[in-house]
């Protein structure tokens, strides 16, 4: 989940890549707005998103949208689910059957809970109540940004003092006989010493992206990385995804169903060189607050092939 109160700075509303290939800001205006929007998740029908707005207050709350009959966006709205509490990072399972999300909402009472890791289940056209994950996976530290395989297993980011080797750390737990198991630590060509966090696992668990912060190769606040599987099932080396990185922070990484396109946050900002100019004229400081490009957290989109060629090529 991992969210450092630190911004930086560039022109344009891309993240260049190539002289021909970039990021792209994600439905500029629509879903990325002059708010704050992060992690997000397409259902595998690809008809249905979910994502979240944070507030600079630490409120978080899960938006969604579907496609109309012309296959447009419709305008977000709170999800049912959502909006009481602090609710992100939302993950369907691959069959869609399940909404995996992060809340601090409360088992019993009323009282907020620390962050644990919690589902919608999907009965016919309803999906029923939120329900905690269970205390195998959950524990009174914070469990963030769910992931799901084919076979059910979940991958999810925790600080686990008898296993973490890192101030943060990602995790996976076996679904075995209807309930979560054998709670394992990624080894360390994933984890290290320092920050591991919001980590997206390929439905086959062929390939894990994930995010950083303090390696000798991070750019600044938080890069990318992914690592792909080798033959024998053990992780590669992760690679730092420098391509699309930048000065910012870069997290909340999602790969769509159809395995096309990697959606990721991004903190990339339009703050000119000479900040005293706009710190001096009070409407430009207003159209700054106001634009996409304020700073705050905005979704972008690129091609996953270019991803993964780029990574291959570093292995």
């Amino acid at each position: 989940m991992k969210k450092l109160l630190l911004l930086s700075f560039a022109f344009g509303a891309s993240i260049v890549v190539s002289a021909q290939k970039t990021a792209e800001i994600f439905l500029p205006n629509h879903v990325s707005t002059n708010l704050y929007e992060r992690d997000m998740a397409l259902a595998p029908d690809g008809k249905t998103m979910y994502f979240t707005i944070q507030l600079s207050s630490g409120f978080q709350s899960i938006a969604m949208c579907t496609k109309d009959k012309k296959g447009k966006w419709t305008t977000p709205e709170i999800a049912p689910f959502s909006g009481m509490y602090s609710d992100l990072e939302p993950a369907f399972s691959p069959d869609g059957k399940k909404l995996f999300f992060a809340s601090n909402r409360p088992i019993t009472g009323t009282n907020h809970k620390d962050f644990d890791i919690w589902y919608i289940e999907k009965n016919g056209e309803k999906w029923s109540e939120p329900v905690n994950a269970g205390s195998s996976v959950n524990t009174s530290s914070n469990e963030f940004y769910p992931s799901v395989s084919q076979k059910g297993d979940l991958y999810f980011t925790a600080t686990k003092d008898s296993l973490s080797v890192g101030k943060e750390d990602i995790y996976k737990a076996e679904w075995k006989n209807g309930k979560y198991a054998n709670i394992t630590l990624l080894d360390t060509e994933v984890n290290t010493k320092t920050y591991e966090f919001n980590a997206f696992v390929a439905p086959d668990e062929s390939y894990i992206i994930f995010s950083s912060y303090g390696r000798k190769d991070d750019k600044g606040r938080g890069d990318l990385y992914m690592s792909i599987k080798d033959t024998n099932g053990k992780w590669r080396r992760a690679v730092n995804l420098s391509i699309i990185n930048t000065e910012s922070l870069d997290y909340c990484p999602f790969v769509s169903p159809d395995g096309k396109t990697l959606y990721f946050t991004n903190e990339k900002g339009d703050l000119p060189k000479n900040r005293l100019a706009i710190i001096t004229n009070y409407q430009n400081l207003k159209n700054l607050h106001s634009s996409i490009l304020n700073g705050e957290g905005n979704i972008y989109s690129i091609d996953f092939s270019i991803i993964r060629e780029f990574v291959e090529k570093q292995n």
